[in-house]
């Protein structure tokens, strides 16, 4: 039988880009072999959590151009509490009881470093983010 942790490294994905190197900060260790994995594990989960506040904040969004649309994302992931604590409890929920030990440790310091990759996704699938049609049936 496996272990919560095996498991839990098992189904992230490889991120050959996120390189390790024994002289890399702590901070910028635990982004390359935790966050970033955890956010592309998610990846589909927070853009879909992304849209549904588009929709309960009136579509607002839809209407904007592309930078106020940057800066919109970059605002409510900076201010609204409510949807970054979403964000985060979806990562911190997939950390193994290891590495929450290390973001006890640091939780200022990887809070921001999480956020700024959700931002950073959610920057990049912003052409996802169009006005759903209804469709006629």
């Amino acid at each position: 039988m496996t272990t919560r942790t095996e498991d839990f490294i098992q189904i992230r994905p490889v991120i050959s880009s996120a390189l390790i190197y024994d002289t890399m900060s702590p901070g910028e260790r635990f982004q390359n072999a935790t966050l970033r994995p955890l956010l592309k594990l998610q990846n589909d989960l927070i853009v879909a959590v992304f849209k549904n506040y588009i929709a309960k904040h009136k579509n607002v969004f839809y209407d904007l151009s592309l930078p106020k649309q940057l800066g919109y994302i970059e605002n409510v992931l900076h201010k609204d509490m409510k949807f970054r604590n979403s964000i985060k409890g979806m990562i911190i929920g997939h950390f193994t009881m290891e590495e929450y030990e290390v973001y006890i440790e640091n939780p200022s310091a990887l809070n921001k470093r999480m956020m700024t990759l959700a931002k950073e996704r959610l920057i990049s699938h912003i052409q996802l983010f169009k006005p759903e049609k209804a469709t006629v049936i």
